[in-house]
């Protein structure tokens, strides 16, 4: 075996930082084993298991819908530790009249991005989707109270939207495609929808570009629970046949990201920059859009509440058919990996097994 594959999403992870850092890297350099994102090759099935979980010898952290969607249709791999950030999540508005009360709320049409790209769950929808049941849900609002439009993603950008907006920040939005939230900003600059969910460092960036209102953001939601969505928490998964024939790998790997997070805590304002770029925004955003102290916040564990509001999101994937099928989150989880490296190093209580 002469390489390791991984993958991870724009967003603040302890692996991503240690694959910033290059620690990966160093870690297998003398061993003669190569360390590659999915990203970065030619095939595009390998590509492809960024959501797919399909490649051997491969690593992913960031996004959980498409993790549990993999497992979920069959793909063999192990949740081996969590990460938990909080981040902003939020429905925002450009109605400067609409009042967050039941009444108007329940008036509101609620843009929801549809991805008819097949073959690879739709965790932006799904997103929203949990996004608008946890944010209404503080208004005791159901989805039946509400109009939810389907927000279709098409190739064509953003240009109609010049049409009901001013020209400059139309420009913006027309260079931002790739803008995690475009296709949400362009529904409320063209006037398709009242209402749409954001999230994270994206998420603020595009509420502030928009002037938009934040209307009710999860702050509001005391019930931790409710909080998990795709970025809450992040799991850190591993191909089962990797993990059975080399499990002396696996554990190199879990301990360098435990090492991230160790090293975050006392470099607070490196990883403002690390999850800056790691998620295309300003330092400015990352600061405000995850409060508490981030550096604080990427230990990896396999923390009961965090496992716990992770089956809960499963849960509702599942409801709303983006999953196929229902699996035990305690069966998919193999502890030992993290219990291995905890046990052969002193490392801080938060480590929870």
């Amino acid at each position: 075996m002469s390489r390791l594959w991984y993958t991870r999403c724009p967003a603040p992870t302890p692996f991503g930082i240690a694959v910033q850092k290059g620690w990966l890297e160093e870690e297998f350099a003398a061993d003669g084993i190569d360390v590659k994102a999915l990203q970065d090759a030619d095939d595009v099935h390998i590509r492809r298991s960024h959501f797919t979980h399909t490649q051997p010898w491969s690593f992913r952290q960031g996004g959980n819908i498409p993790a549990l969607w993999a497992h979920a249709q069959g793909s063999d791999t192990r949740l081996i530790g969590l990460s938990w950030v909080d981040e902003f999540q939020a429905l925002i508005t450009l109605d400067r009249r609409l009042d967050a009360n039941p009444e108007a709320l329940a008036r509101s049409r609620f843009g929801l991005p549809l991805n008819t790209r097949a073959g690879v769950v739709d965790f932006h929808r799904a997103t929203a989707l949990r996004g608008f049941a946890s944010l209404l849900g503080v208004y005791g609002i159901q989805f039946e109270d509400v109009d939810l439009v389907d927000l279709l993603h098409t190739p064509r950008g953003l240009q109609d939207a010049k049409a009901a907006a001013d020209a400059p920040l139309a420009d913006w939005l027309d260079a931002q495609r790739s803008h995690e939230f475009a296709r949400e900003a362009e529904a409320l600059l063209r006037g398709e929808a009242d209402v749409v969910f954001v999230k994270g460092a994206t998420g603020l960036d595009i509420a502030n570009v928009l002037n938009a209102r934040i209307l009710v953001d999860i702050s509001a939601q005391p019930n931790r629970l409710l909080h998990a969505n795709n970025g809450t928490p992040r799991p850190l998964t591993v191909d089962a046949q990797l993990l059975r024939e080399r499990p002396d790998l696996v554990e190199r790997v879990l301990a360098r990201t435990l090492d991230t997070g160790a090293w975050a805590e006392t470099h607070a304002p490196d990883v403002a920059q690390y999850v800056a770029r790691e998620t295309r925004s300003a330092e400015h955003w990352v600061e405000r859009a995850y409060p508490g102290g981030l550096h604080r916040q990427l230990t990896i564990g396999l923390d009961p509440h965090a496992l716990n509001a992770l089956d809960d999101l499963k849960q509702f994937l599942f409801k709303w058919g983006f999953i196929p099928s229902d699996f035990d989150i305690d069966a998919w989880v193999d502890p030992v990996p993290l219990r291995s490296v905890l046990a052969s190093r002193a490392l801080p209580a938060h480590a929870t097994l």
